[in-house]
């Protein structure tokens, strides 16, 4: 059975566990390519979410505060029409949804991009509705620290997030990126609730998404080719190619590819061929760190692909996901005795420090205090 670009994301993560911002982003004519970056930029993952609920204001602001370059808000979309943050349209893991009573009819089955789920989604709420839940962790076993500020935060709208990063930048006097990520484009197309126009009409209704840094990430391809056509190349946009690579992963195909009854696999993506290809629509490539440098069968590194090298012969940045601070997700040549939830933050240091060796241009990290010890 074809398993699902977000069940294998899951698998992989489980499995494996200011400086660069405004002024060295280069003005790119159309078809001109980046350079590889003078240091990589740190990405903070949801938000500081080793430590806060994912993809609120609490996380945010911990990201910020540790010296994140970047953070970044997932985005869904509800019954209403309004960009929301949320990991996936299912969200019956980060919010305290399945303690409200008054909500209790709503739960239903959903199939996403090929992959079944049983509970509650934000498309079927008004953003007035969702404002009366809270956020919780959804690693609680692991994350006791986060567990601790479950029911504390609400959930954002896009804006809510923009007018936020906004003001934190300008309080600190620095810039702030966003790196959103659109969410299941072909799905909610599907539905009537298209998330890319929506999501344009926000950057251009905002003073500081005009002139910020916001890279914008999928797994699909059609979404970001027609996003290059609407917005062109302006200094402070880039787009993001996410790629689930390596192996048996290779043979996975993004959703909109899927729906279409094409051929195109991420692991033709990756190759060198398909590099120059996605050059000509993306100025960024982010495969899954397992994807740069893969594990053997002892759950060490081995050699790396050849990938870094080829995506930048091709103009192509590369970014990765993501670093975790837990001792389960790190590879076993980082790992310590103190069990596999428990925090190894040297250990995780160490990983980050393997992978920059490989020339990456930027890494999104869990912990962001812990990537900027990395990154320096």
């Amino acid at each position: 059975m074809q398993r699902t670009i977000e069940t294998m994301r899951r698998n992989v993560l489980r499995a494996t566990g200011a400086a660069a911002l405004a002024g060295a982003m280069p003005s790119l004519a159309f078809g001109q390519r980046l350079a590889p970056a003078a240091r990589p930029l740190l990405l903070a993952h949801r938000g500081a979410s080793a430590l806060r609920p994912e993809h609120t204001l609490a996380a945010y602001a911990k990201a910020i505060a540790d010296g994140a370059d970047f953070i970044e808000p997932d985005l869904v979309v509800t019954k209403d029409g309004v960009l929301v943050a949320r990991h996936e349209n299912f969200m019956s893991e980060t919010t305290d949804i399945a303690t409200r009573p008054e909500f209790a009819s709503r739960k239903t089955k959903k199939t996403i991009d090929g992959a079944p789920h049983e509970g509650w989604f934000v498309s079927d709420f008004t953003f007035a509705e969702l404002k009366t839940l809270r956020a919780v962790e959804r690693l609680s076993a692991v994350r006791s620290i986060s567990r601790g500020y479950d029911g504390q935060f609400q959930l954002l709208s896009f804006e809510e997030i923009i007018d936020f990063v906004a003001a934190e930048a300008a309080a600190r006097d620095r810039i702030i990126g966003l790196v959103p990520e659109l969410k299941h484009s072909t799905y909610f197309a599907s539905t009537g609730l298209a998330l890319e126009e929506r999501f344009v009409a926000t950057l251009r209704a905002h003073a500081y998404t005009r002139r910020a840094p916001v890279h914008v990430q999928s797994f699909e391809v059609a979404n970001l080719k027609a996003l290059r056509k609407t917005l062109g190349r302006p200094d402070n946009v880039r787009l993001m190619q996410l790629v689930i690579n390596g192996g048996k992963l290779d043979a996975m195909q993004p959703a909109d590819v899927v729906a279409s009854g094409g051929a195109l696999t991420f692991g033709a993506m990756t190759t060198a061929r398909g590099l120059r290809d996605m050059a000509a629509y993306a100025d960024i490539v982010a495969p899954p760190t397992r994807g740069i440098i893969p594990l053997g069968p002892d759950e060490r590194l081995t050699r790396p692909f050849t990938l870094v090298d080829d995506a930048h012969k091709a103009g192509l940045q590369v970014h990765t996901w993501t670093f975790r601070p837990e001792n389960m997700f790190l590879a076993a040549d980082f790992r310590n005795d103190a069990g596999p939830g428990v925090r190894n933050e040297a250990g995780s240091i160490a990983e980050m420090r393997r992978y920059l060796e490989t020339g990456i241009d930027g890494l999104f990290s869990d912990d962001t205090a812990l990537a900027r010890v990395a990154i320096g």
